[in-house]
């Protein structure tokens, strides 16, 4: 009997392994399966004790052996057991009732994911945040449960509360910064508590952070230290990929119905055409991590996404209630919102090239020399080439991450996509991107000031006012009385107060 096993390569072999008996392979087998075994309870005994039994890492798993190292020197790896599988194979080459049946699941399930987040975003501002908390906390409760490892969760207590109490803690900083500059220019401000916790926010957020740091430390044990920092930082690395990440999605919302939309739309939209193009004319693959991704599916979505882009932030841009900057959380698309659109919404005339005006004539018989566009598609051209070649790249992280713990997907939360970050693994980078560019150039030209001068106490703001006022005629030479006429033309003058006893005398 030979058992031959490759060194990765799907399709390359490496000489064999051989036995010349079957006898010579079943003791091969039992004698790997007795070290593990012998190791095993040699581990447990060094847990309970709190010692080390040898010169390996204290928390060393059987599965970290398997993997490193061949059973009693002889035969392959776990690890080269895991690469000799073959590739996942394409769906050109499956059958075609099995493809039919894929398409069907994922289709079904892909048009209730859409038409729900669609029904949210004109339900209002304030449900489409809440779905993002709702997928935040389902993402990272994927997230760190694929690193669990029950055997020694059970030995530490409050292991789990932990790092749910590190994701308030973020939440409520990252949040809160939001919330803040929101609340600044809301009648709810008004409220002393709520001024207190605004203007001591990041300090409240600090003494969060660290009473979870001191209950983590209280909480270390003996034999599990390898473990639990593993753990922490794992949590953390969570924090850094899904909360803050979708605490960016959060503020495009707040900027405008928008810049939450467009970019949804682009992932979607990319994804949905790349699966498409890939099920009909998908042979090369794209890349190892993800095989099932091909080369015809990349540029097939690409070529889609970028014609969907450029013609929905055109239709999108008329509407107010998506560009208008969020002022109340209850609107809704039913509340007629109505803002002064930033010039990015605003369409420009442009000349067309020669080139252009002739070949436009030769199609339509009509002499096209200049179009309206809005610098907003201008600015889609370059969120979907972003969405179409470096958004991918977020799911191919996350295919690493699933080749790295050996699952398949992250959940079976939706039928024929996988658990929750399988479907958003694209979203988040891109959300972080939108918002990063939004800040850069398209941000309204608002000064960064004004919420933090509107957090101040009255007095504060007074005494802010007076200085600036000096400052500007003392330094500067400006009239300020004439500048507050200019700027406020109708505002009513103040009318001496005549004492009754005086108005009685004058009649």
């Amino acid at each position: 009997m030979t058992f031959a096993f490759s060194d990765g390569e799907p399709y390359r072999r490496l000489p064999s392994v051989s036995f010349t008996t079957a006898e010579g392979a079943r003791r091969h087998q039992e004698d790997g399966s007795s070290a593990l075994w012998r190791r095993k309870k040699r581990l447990e005994v060094a847990e309970s004790s709190g010692t080390a039994f040898s010169d390996e890492t204290e928390d060393e798993s059987v599965e970290d052996e398997m993997i490193r190292k061949p059973f009693n020197g002889r035969g392959p790896s776990f690890f080269a057991q895991q690469q000799a599988m073959p590739l996942k194979p394409l769906l050109t080459d499956m059958p075609w009732s099995q493809r039919v049946r894929s398409l069907r699941t994922r289709l079904l399930w892909g048009l209730l994911m859409v038409s729900s987040c669609i029904g949210l975003v004109l339900a209002g501002h304030i449900w489409v945040i809440f779905l993002v908390i709702a997928i935040q906390t389902l993402v990272f409760k994927e997230v760190i449960a694929i690193a669990y490892v029950p055997s020694k969760e059970k030995k530490i207590p409050y292991f789990r509360l932990i790092n749910w109490y590190f994701l308030l803690a973020a939440n409520h900083f990252l949040y809160g910064e939001s919330l803040i500059n929101y609340l600044s220019t809301s009648s709810i401000y008004q409220y002393d508590f709520i001024q207190q916790w605004a203007i001591h926010h990041r300090f409240y957020s600090f003494v969060v952070y660290t009473i979870g740091i001191v209950v983590f430390v209280m909480n270390l044990k003996r034999g599990l230290y390898k473990f639990q920092f593993s753990q922490f930082a794992w949590t953390h690395m969570a924090l850094l990929l899904v909360v803050f990440q979708s605490h960016t999605i959060i503020n495009n919302i707040l900027e405008g119905m928008i810049w939450f939309f467009i970019p949804t739309g682009l992932v979607i939209t990319n994804d949905v055409f790349a699966y498409v193009c890939g099920f009909f004319f998908g042979r090369t693959r794209l890349i190892r991590l993800s095989p099932s991704k091909t080369w015809e599916g990349f540029i097939g979505g690409a070529i889609c996404t970028l014609a969907f882009g450029f013609i929905a932030s055109g239709v999108i841009a008329q509407m107010h209630y998506f560009i208008c900057p969020v002022r109340d959380l209850s609107a809704s698309a039913w509340s007629n919102a109505t803002c002064e659109p930033h010039p990015v919404f605003v369409p420009a005339e442009y000349c067309l090239p020669v080139g252009i005006t002739n070949f436009l004539y030769q199609i339509t018989g009509s002499k096209i020399t200049h179009m309206w566009i809005r610098p907003l598609q201008w600015h889609t051209l370059v969120l979907t080439v972003f969405a179409s070649l470096i958004a991918p790249f977020g799911g191919f992280f996350a295919s690493g991450v699933k080749r790295a713990f050996k699952i398949k997907d992250f959940g079976d939360s939706i039928p024929g996509h996988g658990g929750i970050t399988d479907r958003m693994d694209c979203q988040f980078i891109m959300g972080t991107f939108s918002y990063v560019y939004i800040q850069t150039f398209i941000k309204p030209s608002i000064p960064a000031l004004a919420p933090a001068v509107m957090r101040l106490p009255l007095a504060a703001q007074k005494h802010l006012f007076v200085w600036l006022a000096t400052y500007l005629q003392e330094e500067k030479g400006i009239d300020i009385k004439g500048l507050v006429e200019q700027t406020f033309p109708l505002m009513p003058r103040p009318q001496e107060h005549v004492p009754e006893s005086e108005s009685v005398m004058l009649d």
